[in-house]
């Protein structure tokens, strides 16, 4: 299968656009989500100036912008117009009021939001995460149940989907219909101190190289040839363990996961 191999740019989200696309094209990756957030080079206050030229360099170096990481103000929908980035990633945050109250919250922002969505021309994905979010790919197809399909996409997570204890050849064909894009990253669970007097529970995420971890990335690749899937898949870069440099990590997960799909 051809896919646009991409890369979530966070390790080195104060980069400019030229010396990041001259990394990622360097370690073999033709696309790349970038965070649009305080901490990054291209805040939300200033997309509007500075995401289309960050965007251009990027392509300049053979690397297209597959999406954002952000959140869903009016000023980074009409960046992303104007760059030509064709969505914002988002997740939906639980609160303290509770999983139906937080899922309605977040549902009424996504709502909020439809009308910028299809005014701009730019789709929103909901990744599930692990935690305090929505966890599962089967929970965000509830909470996007009834909104536009064109608008309102999932981002697919091969490690969250693990985590979330799902398998990916159940929950790829069920969001085929909105999937817009595929994560690639890995995860285990390890031990935590234990506290108190409390039994069990005592487990964190640790997030490993691909071929280390609990989600199959094999299976994954499999479905999505059967599927007929051809968009980005994004590998995230996310290593608890900073032991090994990141770009060595990818380098050697873009080569597994292009096996994978080869022999898929």
């Amino acid at each position: 299968m051809t896919f646009l191999w991409s890369v979530f740019t966070k390790p080195w989200a104060t980069l400019p656009g030229d010396t990041l696309g001259r990394l990622v094209s360097g370690l073999g990756f033709t696309g790349a989500e970038v965070p649009v957030r305080d901490t990054a080079y291209v805040t939300p206050g200033d997309a509007g100036r500075l995401l289309p030229e960050f965007t251009a360099r990027l392509r300049a170096e053979g690397v297209e912008v597959i999406s954002v990481a952000s959140d869903l103000r009016e000023p980074v929908f009409a960046a992303c117009r104007e760059a030509g980035v064709p969505m914002i990633r988002v997740m939906a945050e639980l609160g303290p009021d509770g999983y139906a109250a937080s899922v309605r919250r977040v549902r009424r922002r996504l709502e909020e939001a439809a009308p910028l969505a299809e005014g701009y021309g730019v789709q929103v994905g909901v990744q599930p995460h692990h935690g305090r979010y929505v966890s599962s790919a089967l929970g965000v197809m509830d909470l996007l149940d009834g909104l536009p399909v064109q608008h309102f996409r999932v981002v697919w997570d091969a490690a969250h989907d693990a985590l979330a204890g799902d398998d990916p050849r159940v929950t790829l064909p069920l969001v085929a219909e909105r999937l817009g894009v595929v994560n690639l990253k890995n995860a285990i669970h390890v031990r935590t101190e234990p506290a108190g007097e409390a039994v069990g529970g005592h487990w964190k995420p640790w997030f490993v190289p691909g071929p280390e971890g609990l989600a199959d990335w094999s299976a994954a690749l499999g479905q999505l040839a059967e599927l007929g899937y051809t968009g980005p898949v994004c590998l995230s870069g996310q290593y608890s363990d900073p032991g090994v440099p990141v770009e060595k990590r990818l380098v050697a997960d873009l080569a597994a996961a292009r096996g994978a799909a080869g022999a898929a």
